[in-house]
């Protein structure tokens, strides 16, 4: 709709008029025939000279010119504060605050874009971001997603109330089973004390009150010493505890056989065979555990993946495969001892002490078996709360099941306390 006629003091669309149609205006030296009149019509120029549709270059003009008026409102309203949320800045949407970034409309202006909140673990602490951006690994986004928050170092300490609850148990137990043990050295001319081989009793508390107090080694800042003692001194506790426990069972079996006359089974039975099995079961441990901290040992391990909002520092266990080839040797021994126990439990009365070996190591099985799972579905402090507390409630199954009722005879009915009277009964 525009032409030189209806412009005042627009002397650029004179010149381009002159150009493109090539007639010059009202001129007394020029033929008429090359005036122009001002009335011609863009339309009828040929595409090749003037193209009346939107075109690429004429999109980019499009473009620059709202970049322009962008930039002069932002200038007009810098003035004014987070009210950047409440101004238009374009004609098609606000700001986009910190926490959100921004995405291009389909099908409109470059300028034209929606604000989304930025993805779990970014953030954005400009307005209008193109892209959030994620953390730093020590760090984690806060509510609004506008700032990185340092991660705080987690791991089971003295001072919290589960450590403290677990210490007391630990040294709780490991006061009874040295009370028991006591017992037992006091009493140790009795009957019902050399009828279950002092020597194995003497070993197995031993090895129990070790069990308990290991445990303190998982709890406070995982150091370097502490992660190479912790797991194999408490699998080599174990296997002494749990040969005991076989060596019982087994010595329960030959005692049963040598009551047969004519029995060549007598001359098995004695401390030789139990010190044989205790010591080669332990032996074996040993050298598993020889092997593994020779070749993969553990170590402290700050894990920044596992939590959101904390660095677990933690005993990372260096070769997964021997952590638990140890537990699996750990689970043979306990798996013979259960079923020798279990098959000799219904043997005459005055060699019952298998029946509460099954017992007890009914209660150890059931522990450890319940301890994989929990153990890989938890993270943290947690997951070596469930070790330690798999440890002392599989230790003191067997101190109670094979300890206390003996200590309830020497103790409180000491009458009974004598071989007769354990004849009669059984």
């Amino acid at each position: 709709m525009r032409n030189p006629l209806s412009i005042k003091g627009d002397g650029f669309i004179q010149s381009f008029w002159e150009q493109i149609f090539r007639y010059r205006f009202s001129n007394p030296r020029i033929d008429k025939e090359t005036i122009c009149t001002g009335e011609e019509k863009l339309e009828a120029l040929p595409e090749s000279i003037f193209e009346m549709k939107m075109t690429s270059p004429s999109y980019g003009i499009y473009n620059a010119v709202y970049v322009v008026a962008h930039a002069l409102h932002t200038m007009r309203f810098s003035k004014f504060k987070h009210r950047a949320m409440t101004q238009p800045t374009s004609m098609c949407n606000d700001n986009c605050c910190s926490g959100y970034s921004r995405m291009k409309k389909e099908g409109r202006p470059f300028f034209c874009y929606d604000c989304h909140r930025c993805p779990e673990g970014k953030i954005s602490n400009q307005t209008d971001m193109n892209d959030c951006f994620p953390c730093p690994e020590d760090q984690y986004p806060n509510k609004d997603l506008d700032t990185c928050i340092p991660k705080d170092i987690a791991f089971l300490t003295y001072e919290e109330p589960l450590g403290i609850t677990l210490v007391i148990f630990a040294l709780s137990l490991s006061f009874v089973t040295a009370l028991v043990l006591e017992i037992f050295m006091k009493h140790q001319d009795t009957p019902i004390v050399k009828a279950n081989n002092q020597n194995l009793s003497y070993t197995l508390l031993v090895s129990l009150f070790l069990s308990f107090l290991c445990t303190l080694l998982f709890i406070g800042r995982p150091e370097k010493w502490t992660c190479l003692l912790r797991q194999p001194a408490s699998a080599i506790i174990f296997s002494v505890a749990l040969s005991c426990m076989l060596a019982k069972t087994i010595i329960v079996v030959l005692a049963f056989m040598t009551t047969k006359p004519g029995s060549r089974m007598r001359k098995w039975v004695g401390n030789k065979l139990a010190t044989t099995i205790v010591l080669s079961c332990s032996l074996i441990q040993i050298v598993i555990c020889t092997i593994w901290l020779a070749t993969a040992p553990p170590f402290p391990n700050f894990d920044v993946h596992s939590m959101t909002k904390e660095i677990i520092l933690e005993c990372n266990e260096g070769s997964v495969t021997m952590f638990y080839t140890v537990l699996t040797f750990l689970g043979f021994l306990a798996s013979v001892s259960f079923s020798v126990a279990f098959l000799v439990r219904k043997l005459p009365d005055s060699f019952n002490e298998a029946k509460f070996i099954t017992f007890s190591m009914l209660v150890f099985c059931s522990v450890w078996l319940s301890f994989v799972p929990t153990y890989l579905s938890t993270k943290g402090k947690y997951m070596v709360a469930v070790e330690i507390f798999s440890i002392l409630s599989s230790s003191a199954g067997l101190l109670s099941c094979i300890f206390f009722p003996k200590c309830y005879i020497i103790v409180l009915r000491p009458e009974l306390n004598d071989k007769v009277q354990l004849r009669n009964k059984h």
